[in-house]
């Protein structure tokens, strides 16, 4: 499974956003392109905050139940659930979002993701946190047709 701390594939996803431009639609979804890149930076900055958050409750008993569908191999579905505190409403500037993820993305590297659980999910590896990362910029990027 690809996973955004790897050398490649995170050319491969920084390759992908450049091609996007302000003006680049959606195959599917509601978010405009810029929404979109905003929506991307909020699991990175999750994965970069050091100390994450508390666990939350319903994450002791929903975490198990979900966490191979968001963490596994198999893509997320088109139209899948988006959590309330993850969508996008608002208009975005197309190169502040597009310049704050790539420089998220740069960031992003097993040192400095010193704390490794996760709100919902609990401990996570590195490979956990690497390869969900890539997923979802993988299918956003998709969803854009890059």
């Amino acid at each position: 499974m690809k996973n955004l701390f790897d050398h490649q594939h995170k050319e491969e996803v920084i390759s992908r956003i450049n091609a996007l431009t302000p003006t680049t639609q959606g195959l599917w979804g509601k978010m405009a392109v810029a929404q979109m890149l905003k929506h991307l930076t909020i699991p990175l900055n999750l994965a970069l905050t050091n100390p994450k958050p508390a666990r939350k409750p319903i994450g002791y008993i929903l975490g198990p139940l979900v966490k191979n569908a968001v963490i596994g191999p198999k893509p997320f579905k088109r139209g899948s659930y988006t959590p309330p505190d993850l969508r996008i409403t608002t208009t975005e500037d197309f190169n502040m979002q597009k310049n704050r993820v790539l420089d998220m993305i740069n960031r992003f590297t097993p040192d400095n993701v010193t704390d490794t659980r996760h709100p919902f999910f609990g401990k996570l590896s590195h490979d956990e946190w690497g390869q969900s990362q890539y997923k979802h910029f993988d299918h956003h990027l998709s969803q854009f047709d890059v």
